[in-house]
């Protein structure tokens, strides 16, 4: 998969279909050559003049160095030096001069994939990694560039080392983990923007001239903005045009850039946000940056999601979990907020194991003296005057009804009001002097504390320890402020979000460790840290707090343009919504949650009885839709979102034989006739059988399927369809 031509000086990475192309230029430029479909050969060097152009202008004119590399098309671009265009990687050296020059140094191709130490990453058989060294000799800076890719898919899994081999230390203040040279074509590029209970909306604009970006600084990666970003051929379309997309697996702070420089060129890169960042690197030590997925698609946005979904499903998700059937969950947190105690859990966990319900989550409320979100985070021993007898008595009694039973923790935090906060209030994060500021009444424990990060650890797996206790809800309410740390020196203060990243990993991989069999489910106010750094130890994620059904088809429609659908968390709530107060059918809002994890929200011991009968047929329909919802193709062929009227995807199973369609009106209108929907992904010249009736593919997927509008507003139905034997 991986070559190198020592004549043409060409890296050469191929996957199934596609080819990454690099060269070197004066035996010390390290320059992007091509990405794109996949070429035969490796004779690549005059894509690039390399001999011509760019040699002339440094060895005839070296009088214009900075122009020469004010244009070059670099692999890693640095700072300070005469690229004046977006950089990878700024340095300073301990009396505070600038300027990272590097220079190819040499290479390795290795079987396998190494890990990143503390790191989320992608991992499993079938890879291959080239490992490309650049130094700077002035500085005694080191980048190794790693490119690993899998048998049988399509992405290019970037990330960089950064090593010190001097005697002083260095300070890191910016480090990307990918960049790309996208040449002169028109493109638009797609990111997600969004605030919390409206996660991740489409928007799509003009690469036009200077620096376009999205970013995190919160300390948090997906409310407000995404770390990932597309640019596209200017009309691409879900079937047509070329993708470059990139997806960050780390969940802390990011920036996604593509800048249109002078002479019309684009470049595309991403990594950890410089802005608050800067790492002291001693002599001898290596600063490992996060994995960038990348992903050239030719073939439209269907392309680019079918390999992203594949990637995290065999090589980013835990095995264990990946295909495995989840249970049904029953959350009680909006049908009872804080205001419950043993006995109305058991009642709600009794009534839901009636119908075919398999978990009781118990959420927010079940410790020290929280009543309401003033006070007790950090102070987790059981609340015995709302679960009398504990929470042993409560589990087993759960477990008894046949049901397994989950919790909720929000373990980086610590309320003002609370015991932990009386005892050490410099565990917090705070700036000495500064009254910090509060979201949720809460702040946030400082994890570059050592003795923080065992506390906090100790105090989950001691509960974990005291009961059956076989899923975790792990959540995380509020951003970053006020950041700095008591126990960290002056010059290591730009640490401490990148710190805080690092540890909440180490924290979940240790859970894991301990209880192998634990579910745990990510969440930060909803859909904050919705990312494939969370993805590598919860097998799902809460998608977003807003549960309206019609609010989550947008939600998940561009959650599921990088995600499996079976990461997704997403309930079936009451109405009127609680987020925006509409009213949707119950049989609407459980089509709509089949397109994720699957699970309820509310008071099953309140709802109407019609509601509640259909809670059983709702179980056994999403069980047998499950197989094909984990392991299926994802096809967008609808977007209510930007059609404002009705919503329309497509699960194919890997091998053709069945599909589901699951079609959505969210807006009935007057005087119109049946829609015609085409399909896709089917076996081109196979015949396919619904209720009865049998279609030519090749009809639906170039003539379409013709779906009769249901009568009023927020209708759903779920379309299946079987491959007909010869």
């Amino acid at each position: 998969m991986i070559v190198f031509d020592g004549k043409e000086n060409i890296f050469k990475i191929d996957t199934e279909n596609n080819s990454y192309v690099m060269g070197i230029i004066d035996e010390k430029y390290l320059v992007h050559i091509y990405y794109g479909k996949k070429l035969s050969g490796t004779h690549l060097a005059y894509l690039l003049d390399m001999d011509q152009e760019y040699l002339n202008d440094i060895h005839i004119n070296y009088g214009e160095k900075s122009s020469f590399l004010d244009r070059l098309p670099m692999e890693y671009p640095t700072a300070g030096m005469g690229d004046f265009r977006q950089s990878c990687i700024e340095a300073a050296d301990t009396i505070g001069k600038t300027g990272v020059e590097l220079f190819y140094d040499s290479y390795k191709i290795i079987a396998g994939k190494p890990a990143l130490d503390g790191l989320p990453a992608t991992f499993g058989d079938g890879a291959q990694t080239l490992c490309i060294t650049l130094k700077d000799d002035v500085l005694k800076l080191e980048v190794e560039l790693r490119y690993s890719v899998f048998e049988g898919n399509d992405a290019v899994i970037r990330s960089a080392v950064i090593t010190n081999y001097g005697d002083k230390p260095l300070y890191i203040e910016k480090v990307l983990s990918a960049c790309l040279e996208l040449g002169y074509e028109l493109h638009d590029y797609i990111t997600l923007h969004g605030s919390w209970a409206r996660e991740r909306r489409i928007d799509r604009q003009r690469v036009g001239f200077g620096c376009h970006s999205v970013e995190s600084s919160r300390g948090i990666s997906s409310h407000q903005e995404h770390p990932f970003m597309a640019v596209v051929s200017e009309g691409a379309t879900q079937e047509t045009g070329d993708v470059y997309a990139m997806n960050f697996v780390y969940s802390g702070n990011f920036v996604s850039f593509v800048e249109k420089a002078q002479f019309g060129t684009q470049r595309f890169g991403m990594g950890i946000n410089p802005n608050g960042f800067c790492w002291k690197l001693e002599a001898g030590e290596s600063f490992a940056a996060p994995e960038v997925v990348t992903v050239y698609s030719d073939a439209g946005l269907d392309k680019m999601t079918s390999t992203f979904h594949d990637l995290y499903r065999e090589h980013l998700i835990r095995k264990s979990w990946v295909y495995s059937e989840r249970p049904v969950l029953i959350n009680n947190w909006e049908g009872t907020y804080f205001d419950f105690d043993e006995k109305k859990i058991f009642d709600i966990a009794k009534e839901a194991s009636k119908h075919g319900i398999e978990m009781l989550v118990l959420d927010d409320g079940w410790f020290g003296k929280r009543n309401d979100d003033r006070t007790s985070l950090g102070d987790w021993f059981v609340n015995e005057d709302k679960l009398k007898g504990g929470l042993r008595k409560l589990v087993n009694n759960i477990n008894s009804l046949g049901m397994k039973f989950g919790i909720w923790f929000e373990p980086e935090m610590i309320s003002p009001e609370s015991e932990l906060y009386k005892k050490h209030p410099d565990w917090a994060v705070h700036i000495e002097g500064r009254e910090p500021g509060q979201v949720r009444n809460q702040l946030i424990l400082d994890l570059s504390n050592r003795e923080v990060v065992e506390y906090v650890y100790e105090s989950v797996a001691r509960i974990l320890r005291s009961a059956n206790i076989e899923y975790v809800k792990w959540d995380m309410n509020r951003p970053f402020t006020d950041v700095g740390s008591n126990v960290l020196d002056a010059d290591r203060q730009g640490e401490i979000m990148h710190r805080h990243t690092l540890a909440v990993y180490e924290l979940q991989g240790r859970l894991l460790k301990e209880f192998p069999y634990l579910l745990l489910e990510n969440c930060s106010s909803g859909g904050a840290r919705f990312d494939p750094g969370m993805l590598y130890f919860s097998p799902q994620i809460w998608c977003s707090d807003d549960t309206d059904a019609i609010e989550r088809l947008a939600i998940q429609e561009s959650t599921a343009l990088m995600y499996p659908l079976s990461v997704i968390g997403a309930h079936v709530s009451d109405c009127p919504n609680h987020t925006v107060g509409r009213v949707t059918p119950f049989e609407t809002r459980g089509v709509i949650a089949m397109a994720g994890t699957f699970g309820y929200e509310l008071d099953v011991t309140k709802i109407p009885e019609e509601d509640r009968n259909v809670i059983a047929s709702q179980v056994e329909t999403y069980k047998k839709y499950c197989p094909l919802i984990q392991t299926g193709d994802y096809y967008r062929i609808a977007s209510y979102q930007s059609n404002h009227y009705f919503d329309c995807y497509e699960i194919v199973s890997k091998d053709k034989s069945e599909a589901i369609v699951v079609f959505v009106q969210v807006l009935a209108q007057p005087n119109m006739h049946s829609r015609c929907v085409k399909l896709k992904g089917l076996d081109f010249s196979a015949k396919y059988e619904t209720d009865g009736k049998v279609y030519d593919a090749d009809a639906l997927m170039n003539g379409g399927f013709i779906i009769k509008r249901p009568w009023g507003d927020f209708k759903a139905e779920i379309i299946h369809l079987q491959k007909c034997r010869d």
